[in-house]
């Protein structure tokens, strides 16, 4: 396996690709080793990167604005696929649909919705990331999900076919998504209600000043660490199993929202799973219940 093709076809195309590329500069955690290969196409030219990328068995990740993900110190082995530059929005001539691409920030997509009066977002205001990645975890908040939005979705099959999925064919659940194994999610079209675009704004700004008060945005995290139970949440869990404040290495169960693990500054991959071992081992044995994973965890196995 060599990188010379993908290379070649970069070089060509005015791509920005990267060898050895530190994953702590695309984190929210500002924690990863390095991926092999990191590349940021546009939309016009992944198509061929993934043909190149599957026709030379060379690995490979997508990963949108690098929130509620967790990359291990060990790197990422093969290509990392970013969706940043692939960040335009078009709203649909007289309706109440825009169309998005999936490395747009959920923040520009909200901006856009509060400039033309389009309801159904604000729960999601300051959750950070990408569209795509928040489709593919169905990221919610204040009782809203991005799945209450998404009318279809347009993806890049592993064999270079263009498919398009409704929102039922998505297969939504809490905090998951059915996405085709190796497929990338390239855009989708968002259904809204109208409002007046000052009740959007209030509601926005309702929730954020929420977050700002209840979670700990000021320092490096990837969100939620464990999904919520049906009838309690992981926070409380944690917190009732006198976890808050917890600290391994640099990383420490926040004071403010026990779901939430900060990097207090030179924390770890390591000293990250170390503590999700430690804190659930603590929440079973404070209430017999299993904390499973909200974070996505990629990288190396050894």
């Amino acid at each position: 396996m060599t990188y010379d093709a993908l290379a070649g076809y970069c070089a060509s195309k005015n791509i920005d690709i990267r060898f050895n590329e530190p994953m702590s500069k695309h984190t929210s955690l500002r924690i990863g080793g390095p991926a092999d290969i990191a590349i940021f196409p546009d939309e016009n030219t992944v198509p061929e990167i993934l043909k190149i990328l599957i026709s030379e068995h060379i690995e490979y990740t997508v990963v949108g604005g690098g929130t509620n993900i967790l990359v291990k110190d060990s790197g990422i082995e093969g290509a990392v696929v970013f969706t940043s530059n692939m960040n335009t929005i078009g709203q649909e001539t007289d309706t109440e649909c825009i169309c998005v691409q999936s490395g747009c920030s959920l923040q520009k997509v909200i901006n856009i919705c509060v400039e033309h009066g389009l309801s159904g977002m604000e729960g999601l205001a300051g959750i950070p990331g990408s569209v795509g990645g928040a489709i593919a975890g169905n990221a919610g908040s204040f009782g809203c999900e991005i799945k209450d939005v998404v009318k279809s979705v347009n993806l890049l099959m592993a064999d270079g076919d263009m498919k398009e999925l409704s929102a039922s064919d998505m297969g939504f659940q809490y905090r998951s998504a059915k996405i085709p194994s190796n497929s990338i999610i390239l855009s989708a079209t968002l259904s809204f209600k109208k409002d007046e675009p000052f009740e959007i704004k209030k509601r926005v700004t309702e929730f954020i000043n929420e977050k700002k008060s209840k979670q700990p945005i000021s320092k490096p995290s990837a969100g939620c660490v464990f999904k919520n139970q049906k009838d309690i949440s992981a926070g409380r869990l944690i917190d009732e199993a006198g976890c808050k404040g917890m600290r391994i290495g640099d990383i420490e169960v926040s004071p403010m929202h026990a779901n939430f693990f900060v990097n207090n500054g030179k924390g770890t991959a390591d000293d990250f799973l170390r503590l999700m071992d430690a804190v659930s081992g603590k929440v079973k044995e404070k209430s017999g219940i299993i904390l499973e994973p909200e974070i996505r965890i990629i990288g190396r196995t050894s």
